[in-house]
């Protein structure tokens, strides 16, 4: 398997990766490879798609459209 040695990365940047490694039990090496998983080969989601999609789900749920009205008064009444 190929490797890549990363040279110069900011303090800030490695202390981050080194954080999130410990938070997730992985290795620094498995969370940089993670990182670049995550950001080379993410699928690019099509809007219209995704968007018919919450459209169906919407319709099973039968739920009314969440409002700011409904929003504000499930704040209020989740306030002792």
């Amino acid at each position: 398997m190929p490797s890549i040695t990363v040279k110069s990365i900011p303090d800030e940047l490695y202390e981050r990766i080194k954080q999130s490694a410990a938070e997730h039990r992985r290795s620094i090496n498995k969370e940089v490879i993670i990182c670049l998983e995550r950001t080379l080969l993410a699928r690019r989601v099509n809007p219209a798609t995704f968007l018919a999609r919450a459209d169906a789900l919407r319709e099973q749920s039968n739920l009314p459209p969440l409002t700011d009205g409904i929003l504000r008064k499930a704040k209020a009444e989740g306030r002792p």
